[in-house]
């Protein structure tokens, strides 16, 4: 064995060693530059070129950028900045432009005065998308001249050249993303808009244009068919303050002058802006050179350090706290706290391109000292809306001191039993969680059915009395006080808030199973929520799921089908229509097929995505007999077939239960997973909480696209 492990390190030479020229590591690897090659790679492209164009609007030469979806999946970037530098690089000899285009880490970011602060980390942004698309074109204004080169899979087309006279200047970036890279190639216009209007907001001054010019909208008007496209329009001129006034336009603020600092610290400049509301979460978005930093970073670090000290120091010093109390925690100040941080820093250091997180630490420091400062002036001379702030923290203290007790309590009450589960749990045999399945049925009705359904070995089920408590209005201690909530919580085995651990998930499927009915789905959705905002880790690790149960069994002769929807349900009594008609014209008899089931593929849900797994698409034998003639009435009976309404799954008996909705081999599921976690928590915001009016308007909005109402 050694002598032949030898021969085989003998055969490694410089042959073997492979070097990667041009644009080439990128296709060959383009996760390590754009994150991914899927939906939010796809999205990567704009940014980075979009990007380009914000780094000149931060460096005060252009004022206008605007972004264009084209049809076949093309997009054109266009701003008035100086137009990128077309003249030939003094030791490369090639046009900057080409250089820019079709050299990983050629830019005017690494040095000198160009660029003071910008989002383009590496100079890749430009080549990368390059690399990855099947075409691009760049033009450049610089007057008197307009300059264009061409690329395909990021190689020039030939050089750069002039196609006429200009009296402007900017930058035009149009490119086609290759769909060997891409599955799919089809942009989200939400995604754009939502990541473009954060980006106005932390620009104040530059307006910023979308536009769809993929499906125009065609009229008629005075001169004939128009087209008409969908555009938006960004300018704010109150900037990040703004951005805190809509993130918080659904919600009731604690004090009306938001707090907002800009100051430059040690050569960073340093923007915060924040506001207290009456919610229970907190939403805390941080920004380095106007790039969002998902993760955090040091900047983050540095401003939660401050205002938690900064707190305490005030509420000791005016006698909100006494010298026995405990000082406020983070976890206290960071409730219904609103803010933005944005920094803006030359060479910044980030984590991977895709820039999550910032990890510079003068960041932290100048962050801190700015926030020590500032909002220390701020609440003196605001006593009011300081007052205001103190007693929603402190309030915030006494909850989490209570939840704490509560959370003891329940763990030690488990601990005392020897983590006896609760009685109204019908346990799996398998200790395997990577194969347990734990559903959530509503009421001891569906969940007889259930335990009579199921497969033992693999499938547990908990029945839920009623409706559990809504906990997007309930702290952590009064939510620990529900009974239902507390069986649950148990039965997962993961514990909750400091004390959760993912690793301790007694299933790897919890499948919310409710009723098919207005009912069940605020039953749904208060689970939802509650997963959302005490379980989110449940969720990221795709461990949830709802369950698709029958609304309809149609029945002719003995054969019948399950149907999910109304949809569904008009599609085969209208193949049944014309299997009538057909043998009232020919007298033969036919077969054929319908499906009983039409798996949904992915459907997104107020920043939730829901996707399909499981059973697939089953079909039915159809044999003819005689019908009666099919009325035009949609309601009109047709002879032979009987349809059944299922109002909950108390009705189902259990091999009809297994054979629909538990099944592995035939059932659907659909995964949740939170696909945007700032629009889901806003839908949790309307849906959830205390303010009507969002809510109601929110009804009315979507009140059309309810299909079964049950009233």
């Amino acid at each position: 064995m050694a002598k032949e492990d030898t021969k085989k390190q003998s055969t490694y030479t410089a042959k073997d060693i492979q070097v990667l020229e041009g644009l080439e590591p990128v296709r060959k690897r383009p996760g390590m530059y754009i994150g991914s090659t899927g939906v939010d790679g796809l999205h990567h492209l704009i940014w980075e070129v979009f990007d380009n164009s914000l780094d000149e609007a931060m460096a005060g030469h252009a004022k206008n950028i605007e972004v264009a979806l084209l049809p076949n999946n093309k997009v054109r970037v266009t701003d008035d900045g100086r137009g990128i530098p077309t003249d030939p690089h003094p030791k490369l000899k090639k046009s900057a432009l080409e250089l820019a285009a079709t050299t990983l880490h050629a830019g005017g970011k690494f040095g000198g005065e160009s660029y003071k602060v910008s989002g383009g980390l590496h100079g890749v942004g430009l080549s990368v998308v390059n690399a990855l698309s099947t075409w691009m074109r760049a033009e450049v204004h610089r007057k008197p001249d307009i300059f264009v080169q061409e690329y395909k899979i990021g190689k020039p087309q030939g050089p750069v050249k002039k196609i006429g006279k200009t009296g402007k200047t900017g930058t035009i970036i149009t490119f086609e993303p290759d769909t060997s890279i891409f599955k799919d190639v089809a942009f989200d216009w939400n995604t754009i808009l939502n990541h473009l209007r954060q980006q106005a907001y932390l620009t104040k001054g530059v307006k910023i244009d979308v536009r769809d010019e993929r499906n125009p909208i065609v009229s008629e008007g005075k001169k004939g068919k128009e087209e008409h496209i969908i555009r938006h329009t960004f300018y704010f001129e109150g900037g990040i303050i703004s951005y805190v006034d809509f993130l918080n336009r659904d919600l009731e603020a604690k004090h009306n002058n938001i707090f907002y600092t800009a100051k430059d610290q040690d050569d960073i400049f340093v923007e915060v802006a924040l506001q207290y509301t009456d919610d229970l979460q907190s939403k805390e978005l941080s920004f380095a050179n106007n790039i969002h930093t998902i993760e955090g970073g040091m900047h983050l670090t540095g401003f939660r350090s401050a205002i938690t000290r900064t707190l305490n120091d005030y509420a000791r010093k005016n006698s909100f706290l006494k010298e026995k109390d405990d000082n406020l925690t983070g976890e206290d100040v960071r409730e219904g706290l609103t803010t933005i941080i944005s920094v803006k820093l030359r060479e910044p250091q980030f984590e991977g391109q895709t820039k999550a997180k910032l990890g510079t630490p003068n960041a932290r420091t100048a962050v801190e000292t700015v926030i020590n400062t500032e909002f220390s002036d701020w609440l003196e001379r605001n006593p009011n809306d300081a007052r205001s702030i103190l007693e929603k923290v402190i309030l915030a203290s006494k909850a989490r001191m209570a939840a704490k007790a509560a959370r003891e309590t329940v763990l030690r009450k488990g601990a005392l039993d020897g983590m006896t589960l609760p009685g109204k749990l019908a346990d799996c045999s398998s200790k395997d969680a990577s194969e347990s399945e734990l559903f959530i049925v509503e009421g001891d009705s569906a969940g007889g059915s259930s335990k009579g359904a199921r497969d033992r070995r693999t499938q547990a089920i908990l029945p839920l009395r009623g409706k559990i408590l809504n906990v997007e209005k309930a702290r952590l201690d009064k939510m620990l006080d529900s009974e239902q909530i507390r069986n649950l919580i148990i039965a997962m085995g993961s514990a909750i808030a400091d004390e959760f651990d993912i690793a301790k998930l007694r299933y790897h499927k919890i499948i919310i199973m409710t009723d098919a009915d207005v009912d069940g789905a605020h039953i749904r959705t208060l689970l939802l929520t509650m997963f959302y905002r005490y379980f989110p880790k449940i969720i990221e690790g795709g461990y949830l799921y709802i369950a698709q149960p029958p609304l309809y069994k149609i029945s002719k002769s003995s054969k019948h089908w399950y149907v999910y929807n109304d949809k569904e349900k008009e599609k085969i009594l209208e193949d049944f229509k014309k299997d009538l008609e057909t043998s009232g014209k020919d007298k033969s008899t036919r077969s054929g097929k319908v499906k009983s089931k039409d798996k949904p593929k992915s459907e997104s849900v107020g920043g939730f995505e829901l996707t399909s797994l499981d059973g697939e698409t089953a079909s039915g034998e159809v044999e003819e007999s005689s019908f009666a003639e099919a009325s035009e009435d949609a309601n009109a009976k047709i002879s032979g077939v009987s349809i059944q309404r299922y109002k909950g799954l108390g009705e189902m008996n259990p091999d009809q239960l297994w054979e629909t909705t538990l099944n592995p081999a035939n059932r659907i599921l659909l995964q949740v997973n939170i696909e945007d976690a700032q629009e889901a928590d806003k839908i949790f915001d309307v849906l959830m909480g205390s303010e009507v009016m969002p809510r109601r308007k929110f009804i009315q909005t979507h009140a059309k696209d309810v299909q079964n109402l049950d009233i």
